[in-house]
């Protein structure tokens, strides 16, 4: 689709959605979201921007191959599991701290990196099979 609407508006649009998929991860812990959601809705963004843009445009854009982004989720989610093993728990056990910098207290948790990773590898594989679909149609 390359009409000249749809290819002003996608910029834009892209930049919204990632940064709705960032809020979505966010506030996943508390309410309906995650990384999962959010994963979806910032590969769709990728997807649209390939749609508009076409598909060399999107893998100059995210730098990295989208498995290698999936490849790393996974292995964020799984270390993710690892503090908890450190203090005998069981595996993926939620652990909680809140260190300060320069005076401002700042939550972390284990369940996090998790939520992030999940974000990660979704990004990844659903944008990675966006792309193939996308690029195998212009072939």
């Amino acid at each position: 689709m390359q009409t000249l609407i749809f290819r002003t508006a996608t910029p834009f649009l892209t930049c919204l959605m990632l940064m709705f998929s960032v809020f979505v991860l966010l506030r996943g812990h508390n309410e309906p979201g995650g990384g999962f959601t959010g994963g979806l809705i910032a590969a769709s963004a990728f997807a649209i921007h390939g749609i508009a843009f076409g598909v060399p445009v999107v893998r100059r854009a995210l730098y990295f191959h989208p498995m290698a982004i999936a490849g790393f989720g996974l292995f964020a989610s799984a270390v993710a599991g690892l503090p908890s093993l450190l203090f005998g728990m069981p595996f993926l056990t939620g652990l909680w701290s809140a260190p300060s910098f320069f005076g401002i207290s700042v939550d972390l948790s284990t369940v996090m990196v998790f939520d992030i990773g999940v974000y990660l590898v979704v990004v990844g594989s659903f944008t990675s099979i966006a792309l193939a679909l996308e690029d195998r149609e212009h072939d």
